[in-house]
């Protein structure tokens, strides 16, 4: 129906004519000449319908935004000032011969170049959103980066095999989606979180080098980076170290960068252990193009008869620490307060602060309400290790070094952005040590930091069951400004690491066989050491495309509540499908 896409119509054709397809993106009626800008993915032409052909002319008077176009029509050189060099055919354009419209349009719900339009009504009326040019980019950029990723693994030796959809329920950290049973009453499958199980065994399997990009499904609650159904870039290997899938997935990813953005990533990528990021940035997946850092102080803060910072200060698990904000001194009250407020976001019940007025004064130089409850000796051991300068604000966090961390941590980066303080781009970074597991005070228990299947860096069963606490367990994250993009680990490949692992855990023999005995069984039958890595595609493509959500780079995502406007999903079910999956749904309650 088409010689041309709109968008590749240039100078070289011409005074050819050309046949275009595609929606109007708007109609103008310059003094008896009506132009139309004629849209498809590619970009926009401008058409040009001509009085002097008076039969599409007056078809050309009835077409509104949106309607569906065929033209057939002659390039031309646009007239000396008129050339739109924003465009790619912004040096010509085309005087249309014939018009056939293919279908008509109801005015749109939004105009596509409105950028204010609410999210209920882009999602409800999706295919519309779609249309606009931005999203056309997004969609297209996915494309590209899936082509690149493929191509890569292909070219490395990976085989691109499927697992299944519908699988048994096994404990990842969020809940499952369960789909009943039709033939089997009572009983259900799940939707994967993630094919963790399937690809290591099919390392079990031989397959040697593995990767999938495929569906996940977790319901959990959701964010700008989470949706109850993703996408992820799968992968697995055999017979790999820790640094030798780190090497091959860094390499993948500074081919795809500079192959779709033209961006060089540095080789190799920086490499931090997990305490050192907790430490410094108060953040496992530290954005590093913000260059302030967390000072710890607990240990001056011990002595102190100010029991907001003692208290933290003696307590095995409390962290007293310090951001240093250059020139923050400029921060009003209200700022102050402002950020006050965001880090109680985080469980801070409030953020102390020191404006660093003139260091060589002493206490006269510096301005807070919480000096009085410092000695000067303290406040001079924190001037000095925060390096504070003149004009510097020094804010301070107090409390279990979790609610430290996660609050100064996010503080941080809003800091970063706020203030215009990012150093570079992009800045990638390998967090790797990570503990084995982490203790669980509601339930007395320990869980794993990562999942069960992940290697512990003790070699030996007894090890782990004697140090649980102590074991750091052979996984890496990759991080980019400040996003986790992809986390992978050495899998155990011996069954009595693995029964131990499960034993520290508190899931018994029956549950393990329960849940797990297929894997159990497989560990029996000659399993090669393997490693893996998952990428969360979306997240990825957010990044790139410097889009604020993950919704916007998915064709058609749900909403924070997990619902679809556009097919109105989750919806209800009739009696006689619920009757065949023996399902029957308590009567609701009424007044």
């Amino acid at each position: 129906m088409r010689t041309h896409y709109c968008g590749e119509v240039t100078r070289e054709n011409l005074d050819q004519e050309v046949t275009l397809c595609g929606w109007v993106n708007r109609r103008r009626d310059h003094g008896g000449v009506i132009f139309v800008d004629l849209r498809d993915r590619t970009g926009l032409v401008q058409v040009v319908f001509d009085p002097d052909r008076a039969q599409i002319f007056s078809q050309a008077e009835h077409i509104r935004n949106e309607y569906v176009l065929q033209v057939t029509a002659k390039v031309r050189a646009r007239p000396e000032g008129t050339v739109n060099p924003e465009l790619s055919t912004g040096e010509i354009e085309v005087l249309a011969t014939e018009l056939t419209v293919l279908n008509e349009s109801e005015t749109p719900p939004f105009q596509l170049d409105d950028d204010d339009v609410n999210e209920e009504s882009r999602l409800r009326y999706r295919y519309v959103d779609l249309r606009r040019p931005i999203m056309q980019e997004r969609m297209q950029m996915r494309v590209k980066v899936v082509q690149v990723l493929r191509a890569y693994l292909d070219q490395n030796g990976f085989l691109d095999i499927e697992t299944p959809m519908l699988t048994k329920a096994t404990p990842e950290g969020a809940r499952d989606y369960l789909v009943p049973s039709r033939t089997q009453p009572g009983s259900f499958f799940a939707l994967p979180q993630s094919p963790q199980i399937f690809k290591q065994l099919l390392m079990m399997s031989g397959m040697d080098r593995y990767y999938q990009i495929v569906r996940c499904f977790r319901d959990e609650d959701l964010r700008a980076d989470r949706q109850p159904e993703f996408t992820q870039l799968d992968i697995e290997t055999s017979f790999m170290d820790e640094e030798q899938i780190m090497v091959m997935m860094e390499g993948m990813m500074r081919d795809m960068f500079k192959t779709v953005l033209n961006v060089d990533l540095p080789n190799p990528f920086p490499r931090m252990p997990y305490a050192e990021a907790m430490h410094r940035y108060g953040s496992d997946k530290p954005d590093l193009r913000v260059p302030l850092e967390l000072v710890d102080i607990t240990d001056l803060m011990g002595a102190v008869e100010f029991k907001v910072f003692s208290g933290p200060a003696n307590d095995d698990k409390g962290r007293v620490a310090v951001l240093r904000l250059p020139n923050g001194s400029e921060l009003t009250r209200k700022e102050i307060d402002d950020y006050t407020k965001y880090v109680s976001n985080y469980g801070a019940k409030g953020l102390a602060y020191i404006k660093c007025n003139d260091i060589a004064q002493g206490r006269e130089g510096l301005q807070s309400p919480i000096l009085k409850f410092l000695p000067d000796d303290v406040v001079e051991k924190i001037i000095q290790r925060t390096e504070a300068s003149n004009g510097d604000l020094l804010f301070f966090g107090a409390d279990k070094a979790t609610v430290v961390n996660d609050a100064l941590g996010a503080l941080r980066v809003k800091l970063g952005t706020d203030k215009n303080l990012l150093t570079g781009e992009w800045k990638p970074l390998w967090v790797v040590d990570f503990p084995m597991f982490e203790w669980d005070e509601k339930d007395n228990r320990w869980n794993a930091l990562h999942h069960p299947f992940t290697s512990p860096n003790f070699e030996s069963a007894q090890q782990l069951l004697d140090n649980p606490g102590e074991s750091l367990s052979r996984a890496y994250d990759m991080v980019l400004n400040g996003t986790e993009l992809g986390g992978g680990s050495v899998r155990i490949h011996k069954q009595d690491i693995q029964k131990a692992v499960f034993e520290v855990l508190a899931i018994s023999e029956q549950e393990a066989e329960n849940k797990f005995g297929f894997l159990l069984k497989a560990l029996k039958y000659g399993c090669p050491p393997h490693a893996g890595i998952a990428f969360g595609l979306d997240r990825l493509i957010m990044l790139m495309t410097g889009s604020d959500s993950i919704r916007d780079v998915m064709a058609f995502p749900k909403t924070q509540t997990a619902t679809c406007p556009l097919t109105d999903a989750p919806a209800e079910v009739s009696e006689h499908q619920l009757k065949e999956l023996n399902i029957r749904l308590r009567a609701k309650v009424t007044e």
